[in-house]
């Protein structure tokens, strides 16, 4: 399927989100439940004392994981979440690297980034900036970040390894890429693959997990690791697409480069 068609059936679905209020998941359709934001995002590893820090809109149970808890942030550091949606993580990463560090989030989407933009302002956010962009094509200076994190979004994209060419664009020698995302125990089947809905959902995109780290090597990244693994449920009626995981992945940008 073209890209073309992927980023806009992307997009179109998470304008909406951005503009519903009382989101619940990623999964529109319910694939997910009904559950709350705040209790789709402590499943996904975010704990409930760290949320009461940041503004609650942000909180809209649209990850799949937690990769500012494991990115070992310092203060003075300078941080970019690949598809921020309403900045959840960016806010997260803006206590961590404090008054003298930065926070930055991208993502493709008006409504998401406008919403978060405006969190920020509401709450007196210094250190934090969103801006409008695409992941495949950055808008941020070459060897400019410390560390880049991104939940869930890396899978929606149809050109994963120029998504990680950019990171390592943008990332300091030395950087680090700790990101959280949805792989696949095995090839999916075409039709899912060709299936609209279920990329926007997270699970169409997905790449078999070891092509997914391989990808991450052939962009330039030096061992790549996975630091935290749990199976990804999903209701679909289709019984060969195999089990779906959300991993968290580690790698670094070689200091010498």
């Amino acid at each position: 399927m073209k890209g073309d068609k992927i980023k806009k059936a992307v997009k179109h679905h998470y304008s909406r989100i951005a503009e519903q209020s009382g989101r619940t998941s990623c999964c529109a359709t319910g694939c997910c439940g009904e559950v709350s934001p705040l209790a789709e995002a402590v499943a996904a590893g975010y704990s409930k004392e760290d949320l009461e820090h940041i503004p609650q809109e942000a909180i809209m149970g649209l990850g799949c994981g937690n990769p500012a808890a494991c990115a070992e942030l310092k203060p003075g550091e300078t941080v970019l979440d690949l598809g921020s949606g309403g900045g959840i993580d960016v806010f997260l990463a803006a206590i961590k690297v404090g008054p003298q560090g930065k926070a930055i989030g991208i993502d493709m989407t008006e409504q998401m980034v406008d919403k978060a933009n405006r969190l920020a302002r509401e709450k007196g956010y210094q250190n934090v900036e969103f801006r409008l962009g695409e992941i495949e094509k950055l808008p941020i200076s070459d060897s400019s970040v410390d560390t880049i994190i991104s939940n869930c979004v890396i899978n929606l994209s149809a050109d994963k390894s120029k998504v990680f060419r950019e990171a390592y664009r943008v990332l300091k020698p030395g950087g680090k890429l700790v990101v959280s995302d949805i792989v696949s125990e095995r090839p999916l089947p075409r039709k899912m693959q060709d299936d609209l809905v279920s990329w926007s959902q997270c699970v169409s995109g997905a790449l078999e997990r070891n092509e997914y780290l391989s990808t991450i090597v052939k962009a330039g990244f030096s061992e790549p690791t996975i630091i935290s693994q749990r199976e990804f449920y999903v209701e679909t009626g289709m019984k060969k697409l195999g089990r779906l995981f959300s991993i968290i992945v580690r790698a670094n940008k070689k200091s010498n480069e």
